[in-house]
């Protein structure tokens, strides 16, 4: 895969994918997101990410939102724990267009008074929709648990209670600490010539200056394995059940993300997905996710199940991560999970709007990208001791944590 790469002399970022088609996507991606909040700003992040749109120097909101939609283009934009994104979808004859308004609305938002006041009450409804979803509530809750009293373990979303505080002044200063130059990386797949990228980046980047922010807060904690149970008015008892794992550089990362995918991940062949909901019939959604962090990470398994279920089903799960602790793959099983997650890897970089997020996300945390086959020769490493040393650390009973909404 050719990749187009340029630093701006202001310390921007630039990575591109020419591809063939006429659909073009691009984006930038800000090292910055919920845990580098201060206590009382929870939530600011992903606030700021819906303020965005709501006007510029020399735009209102719905001349953002026009500015795409009429050309059968999308804007779109997330945040997480740890980055936040503003992305775009378009016909390749309107990536200046695009790439001019991604540029606006990251640099000169204006956060008008009467939107802050009126987007609080868009996010609290958000908040309360999120409430009434146990199914996803459960997994913030369980991160709030297991990262107690650390920014990392606060819900993207914030609290009503905090998010009523917030004011134009609270936002810059936000923006002010984390969104700086180094800190900012634009992505780009499409048919686009190289020499257009660069000119274009450089219009619409090149002036902006900032100064430079320090690396994400890190603070020491110490994980101590809980086990909650709370009462929830809900038709099936929700489990959650998991541990910290490994972060985003640790060189286990991949044995992990094998490991997750064997045991709960997207194939309906999953052990999970086999033992409990097609031999046993006691769960219609279960997964497991291995999410890697800066400095740390999570390893969670959730099953929703009817409550005379609840026992057996966490003794079938317990069964099945003690059966990765105790035995090996064989040659055939650990070949099946290699080639399988291959393929998922492969898929991926087929979606140019995903392939473009990553490539971004890449070049943010690593400040280079691997090709697919640097990645798919470090997967074919891995061998069946490394995982069994892997499943031994991770699915340790004694270090598991769980949450149950009963």
């Amino acid at each position: 895969m050719k990749l187009l790469f340029h630093t701006l002399d202001n310390n921007i970022r630039l990575v591109h994918h020419r591809t063939s088609g006429i659909v073009a996507h691009c984006g930038i991606i800000i090292n910055a997101g919920s845990r580098d909040e201060n206590s009382p700003e929870h939530g600011i992040a992903h606030f700021i990410e819906h303020m965005m749109f709501k006007g510029t120097c020399k735009r209102r909101s719905y001349h953002i939102l026009s500015r795409l939609e009429d050309v059968g283009g999308e804007l779109n934009a997330y945040t997480t724990k740890e980055d936040t994104a503003i992305h775009a979808s378009f016909l390749k004859e309107d990536y200046e267009r695009t790439i001019e308004l991604i540029a606006d609305i990251t640099f000169n938002s204006i956060f008008p008074e009467k939107e802050i006041i009126r987007e609080k009450d868009v996010i609290i409804e958000e908040i309360n929709s999120y409430l009434d979803t146990p199914s996803e509530l459960i997994f913030d809750e369980f991160e709030e648990q297991i990262f107690s009293g650390q920014p990392i373990g606060r819900s993207i979303l914030g609290k009503p209670e905090t998010v009523k505080t917030f004011s134009r002044e609270r936002i810059f200063d936000f923006i002010s600490r984390n969104y700086t130059n180094e800190q900012i990386v634009f992505c780009s797949v499409g048919n686009i010539a190289d020499e257009k990228i660069l000119k274009l980046f450089k219009t619409h980047f090149g002036s902006r200056n900032t100064g430079q922010r320090k690396s994400h807060k890190t603070a020491e904690w110490h994980y101590k394995p809980t086990s909650v149970t709370k009462e929830k008015d809900t038709f099936q008892n929700h489990c959650i059940i998991g541990n910290v794992a490994y972060d985003i550089k640790d060189y286990r990362r991949l044995g992990m993300f094998l490991l997750n995918n064997i045991l709960g991940g997207q194939g309906l062949n999953s052990r999970l997905n086999m033992t409990l909901r097609e031999k046993n019939g006691l769960a219609y959604n279960v997964e497991s996710n291995y999410n890697p962090y800066f400095d740390t990470g999570t390893f969670c398994i959730y099953f929703g199940t009817d409550k005379q279920f609840l026992n057996k089903s966490i003794s079938i799960v317990n069964a099945e991560l003690a059966k990765l602790c105790n035995t090996k793959l064989g040659i055939l099983q650990l070949d099946k999970a290699k080639k399988q997650i291959k393929g998922y890897l492969a898929r991926g970089y087929e979606n140019h709007e995903n392939l473009m997020l990553s490539l971004g996300k890449s070049l943010l945390t690593f400040d280079r990208i691997e090709t697919i086959e640097e990645t798919c020769s470090k997967i074919d490493a891995i061998t069946a001791s490394r995982l069994l040393e892997i499943a031994n650390e991770v699915f340790d009973q004694s270090k598991l944590s769980t949450l149950i909404y009963k």
